[in-house]
């Protein structure tokens, strides 16, 4: 009786970093948009950099932190642990998963530290300020002024579609970071803008597609998916670094900002933690307790307390 022919591993020869990247993205770990979109933009600019078509097993470690240092050396700590932890997940399901040879993030690219700052919450003036000012673009006026009154994280807000905007009620169902979907609700500020951005130059009116749209058509090598496209501009979806990059340029904020502000504020406001939660949607209070410290405006104010008394006469 002849010996059973011996099976070996795909080593990932014949595999390119797009086949691989394209592999990890169809998998039930990035099945939320959300994080689908995120993971995607990480994965997808490391490997337009290395070579969409060169086989994985080629690549070595040091291209990879090469590549993480050009992209995002220069960023926030927030941002290059963000986009580190993607392209990881990526490599490491590659070499767990499917025992493919593939390269390692290098130990020299680390996870860096992201200090706490306790100046995050933004004063309520501030923001309305910002909101009003005449050189901010209406596409940016609506985000920010959304993701401040929602206290939506900026990826949910960044995935809605038109379709998804129950206009009439103010509010909109997310994917939250669970997998969850959930409501979020806006006020006047953001009801007053929506209409607006969704105009068309033909007086028309955009009806689905990404609500918030990038500002030209995407090129034919980077094409996102069909869900990512505007099919009344075929323009792409906004995505979260370029959304970062601009409020950085306008106002020297980042985008969790917005959302930390509006929990400080209604904390401020003396709203109880229960519904402060609700609109947040933290489940855990000791996370939530993170974000409804009093803001700066609001010590400053109760520190007249202990000012001496003003004489009458």
């Amino acid at each position: 009786m002849s010996a059973a022919p011996k099976i070996t591993a795909l080593r990932g020869g014949h595999i390119t970093l797009a086949a691989a990247a394209d592999a990890f993205l169809a998998t039930a770990r990035t099945a939320n948009p959300n994080t689908h979109r995120a993971y995607a933009s990480a994965i997808d600019r490391v490997i337009a950099l290395l070579g969409r078509d060169r086989p994985l097993e080629e690549v070595a470690d040091a291209e990879i932190g090469i590549a993480l240092t050009e992209l995002w050396g220069a960023s926030a700590p927030a941002t290059w642990n963000r986009n580190r932890a993607a392209v990881t997940s990526w490599l490491l399901w590659c070499q767990t998963k499917k025992h493919w040879a593939a390269p390692s993030v290098p130990g020299d690219a680390e996870r860096r530290k992201e200090n706490t700052d306790e100046t995050r919450a933004v004063a309520k003036t501030t923001i309305h300020r910002l909101l009003s000012r005449r050189d901010i673009p209406l596409r940016e006026k609506t985000l920010w002024r959304m993701l401040y009154e929602t206290a939506a994280r900026a990826a949910e807000i960044l995935a809605l579609n038109v379709e998804d905007l129950d206009l009439e009620h103010r509010r909109a169902p997310v994917r939250s970071k669970g997998g969850a979907t959930e409501w979020v609700y806006w006020d006047s500020g953001t009801a007053h803008l929506l209409p607006r951005l969704l105009r068309l130059p033909d007086g028309s009116t955009r009806t689905r597609g990404p609500l918030f749209l990038s500002e030209r058509r995407p090129v034919p090598a980077r094409r996102p998916a069909a869900g990512d496209i505007c099919p009344h501009t075929g323009h792409a979806r906004l995505g979260y670094d370029r959304a970062r990059v601009l409020l950085e340029k306008y106002a020297g904020l980042d985008l969790h900002q917005l959302r930390h502000s509006a929990a400080t504020h209604l904390g401020e406001a003396e709203v109880p933690l229960q519904l402060i939660m609700g609109k947040t949607r933290h489940k855990n209070p000791r996370t939530a307790m993170r974000y409804v410290k009093p803001g700066a405006e609001a010590i400053a104010k109760v520190t007249e307390v202990l000012a001496p008394r003003r004489r009458t006469h």
